[in-house]
């Protein structure tokens, strides 16, 4: 493993200045879409991000707030569909773009680009300390879900309820590399595409390109549209994307270490923590990365109430395949709190 870390390193330095140019990534860049997006974009620092987020009523201190976060490779225009569904209801919604992804950016050059769970889970509950939010719910998908579930787990007193495709992703480093049958090490592919340099110029020259084959490959049966791909590709013209999004899998399979500043949380995470708030989760019938179950092998995972539903018809982009039954799931967790 040290030996390929080092062929990696050597060979992503070797890359820059021909990936500067492959990839030319602007997070400012735009074109037009006929797509419905979110807008308009607000912007607020953490310590470590200037997140950029869409706030649906930010002078509303009153309204339930319900957080929603999206995956990989998406956008915060996943929930476009969404947002006005709960927003009809009375909640403010609030979608923030996840480190990588435009427009939010880095504070620091010098910060290590990590998207490893703990980081990801934090950066929810710094964004509620900048807006001054006490308590939200919680939602998500793909890495969305680790996310969600990191910040209902390690803070439980911020969350009010929980949705999450897939019901559990929190990771124990300890069981990244068991042994796992040959049908799902095949549906994950791209994981250890991305372990290599090959994989990561892949990405750099053609994020877009990366983008359709997993959406077509991770939902098989969903037919999306050119302007709803154009929607998303907006946010990998970020000079980060590339970096998050293999050390998003670099980190998980133990290629790459954490950033020492989530250090502790790492260890905690580690334990595999409960979510004792209230959960909704959801496992799509046609996302063969995880095949749908009935939400027993997870159980173990939950302390609180928790409704589980499968999804029938729909691919890993429940929001934006299925949006009535995601709005629902959000709905459904605020009657359970």
């Amino acid at each position: 493993m040290l030996q390929l870390n080092k062929l990696f390193t050597l060979n992503t330095l070797l890359l820059v200045p021909l990936i500067t140019r492959l990839c030319a990534c602007d997070p400012t860049a735009t074109w037009n879409s006929p797509l419905p997006t979110l807008a308009p974009i607000q912007h607020i620092n953490t310590s470590v991000l200037s997140i950029g987020y869409y706030d649906s009523s930010p002078h509303d201190t009153i309204a339930p707030v319900a957080i929603l976060i999206h995956g990989f490779p998406y956008s915060i225009h996943t929930y476009v569909d969404v947002v006005p569904k709960l927003t009809h209801r009375g909640y403010r919604v609030i979608v923030p773009a996840m480190r990588g992804y435009s427009p939010t950016s880095f504070l620091s050059p010098t910060t290590p680009r990590s998207a490893e769970q703990a980081a990801l889970g934090k950066d929810i509950i710094d964004l509620m300390d900048a807006l001054e939010i006490k308590k939200a719910i919680f939602a998500g998908y793909d890495w969305g879900t680790v996310a969600v579930n990191v910040a209902a787990a390690l803070w439980p007193d911020r969350c009010l309820g929980m949705v999450a495709a897939n019901s559990y992703l929190i990771q124990n480093r300890e069981t990244a590399w068991a042994i796992a049958p040959p049908a799902s090490l095949s549906e994950r592919w791209y994981f250890y595409v991305f372990l290599t340099p090959q994989g990561y110029s892949s990405l750099a020259n053609d994020t877009k390109g990366w983008a359709e084959i997993l959406w077509s490959k991770n939902s098989p049966n969903w037919q999306f549209t050119q302007p709803q791909l154009d929607a998303a590709a907006l946010a990998f013209r970020n000079p980060d994307y590339v970096d998050i999004a293999t050390n998003f899998y670099r980190n998980r399979l133990l290629y790459a270490p954490g950033d020492p500043m989530y250090a502790q949380l790492a260890e905690q995470l580690d334990m595999q923590p409960t979510i004792s708030v209230p959960a909704v989760t959801l496992d799509p019938n046609q996302a063969p990365v995880f095949p749908a179950m009935n939400g027993s092998a997870a159980a173990a995972h939950f302390s609180g109430p928790r409704i589980h539903h499968i999804v029938e018809g729909c691919g890993e982009n429940i929001p934006l395949q299925k949006p009535q039954i995601f709005a629902d799931a959000v709905l459904e967790v605020a009657q359970l709190a």
